[in-house]
C-alpha cells in the first residue's frame, strides 16, 4: 500500500512540475510584455524585465502613443470586415456542406470527402505559388476579397466540426418533418442548425483567433497601406519604432488584448463544443 501510495504522490507531484513548466512557458513572456509596455526606457535598462515597475511608477504614455497612431483605426476596420464576412460565410458553407455530406448519399460521395480530407492534410505553403496566382488571376490581389476567399476556402476545421455534430444528430428528426411536410431546406435551418448551435460557437470563436492572429495572408496579399490589419499594422509599428520596446510592447498588448479576452470568455464553449463533436453517443 505504501509502495502504491508513493507512485501516486510522485505522479502528483511530476504531473504538477510539468504543468507549472508549461504555464511558465506560456505566461512568462506575456508578463514581460506587459511589464515591458508600462515601463521607461530608463526603467527597462535599470529593471529586471520579469519584475513590473514600482508601484506608481507605470509608464502608460506608451499605450497612449499606440493609440493615437493613424493607421490603428483603419487596420481595426479592415480586421472587423474580414472576421465578419469570412466566419458568415464559413458558418453558412461548412454546415450545409456538412450536412448534405453526413445525410445524403450520392455518387461520388466518399470521393468528395476524400478531397476534403486531403484539402486539409496538404501543407498550405505547398500550394502557396498556385493560390496567389488564383487570387491574382480573380483580380482579389490587394483587396479584402483576397483574406476573405482564402479564409472561407482553404482553412476546412469547420467541415470537421459541423460533420461531428450531424453525425449525433438522429436521422429520426428528419424523417418526421419529411412526413409532416417539411422539404430539405426547412428542415436543414428549422431543425438541424439550431442544434449545431454549440459547433456554430466553436468555429466562430476559433476562427476570429486565427484570423486576427495571421499575419502572413495579409502581409503577403494586401500590401497596400488602407489595408492593413492589426497584425501588419503592429508589424510596421515595430519597423517604425527602432528599438523602441516599451511602445512596441504596448502596441503587442493592445493587438493581444481582444483575442485574450475572448478566449477568457469562451473557453469554456470553445471546449465542450470540441469535445462533445469529438465522441459519438
Amino acid at each position: 500500500m505504501n509502495r502504491d501510495k508513493c507512485k501516486r504522490t510522485l505522479f502528483l507531484c511530476v504531473k504538477y512540475l510539468v504543468s507549472a513548466a508549461v504555464v511558465a512557458v506560456v505566461v512568462g513572456p506575456l508578463l514581460v510584455t506587459l511589464f515591458t509596455s508600462v515601463k521607461t526606457q530608463a526603467q527597462l535598462a535599470s529593471t529586471s524585465p520579469i519584475l513590473p515597475p514600482a508601484p506608481g511608477a507605470w509608464n502608460w504614455d506608451n499605450y497612449a502613443e499606440v493609440l493615437g497612431a493613424k493607421l490603428l483605426p483603419v487596420a481595426v476596420k479592415n480586421t472587423a470586415v474580414i472576421l465578419v464576412v469570412s466566419i458568415f460565410f464559413n458558418v453558412l458553407l461548412g454546415s450545409v456542406t456538412a450536412y448534405c455530406l453526413q445525410r445524403f448519399e450520392f455518387r461520388f460521395r466518399r470521393l468528395v470527402m476524400g478531397c476534403f480530407y486531403l484539402g486539409m492534410l496538404v501543407p498550405t505553403f505547398v500550394v502557396e505559388i498556385a493560390r496567389f496566382k488564383v487570387i491574382q488571376s480573380m483580380g482579389l490581389y490587394n483587396t479584402l476579397g483576397a483574406p476573405i476567399i482564402i479564409y472561407v476556402a482553404s482553412d476546412l476545421m469547420q467541415l470537421y466540426l459541423y460533420m461531428q455534430f450531424v453525425s449525433k444528430i438522429p436521422k429520426a428528426l428528419d424523417e418526421s418533418a419529411l412526413i409532416d411536410g417539411c422539404g430539405y431546406f426547412r428542415i436543414f435551418y428549422s431543425i438541424i442548425f439550431p442544434l449545431l448551435a454549440p459547433a456554430t460557437a466553436t468555429v466562430v470563436i476559433l476562427k476570429i483567433v486565427n484570423i486576427v492572429n495571421d499575419m502572413y495572408v495579409p502581409y503577403l496579399y494586401m500590401p497596400k497601406t488602407k489595408l492593413k490589419t492589426l497584425t501588419t499594422f503592429l508589424m510596421n509599428y515595430a519597423g517604425a519604432q527602432q528599438g523602441s520596446w516599451p511602445t512596441l510592447a504596448a502596441a503587442i498588448i493592445v493587438v493581444l488584448i481582444p483575442t485574450v479576452v475572448l478566449y477568457l470568455i469562451f473557453h469554456k464553449q470553445i471546449t465542450e463544443g470540441l469535445s462533445a463533436g469529438a465522441t459519438k453517443e
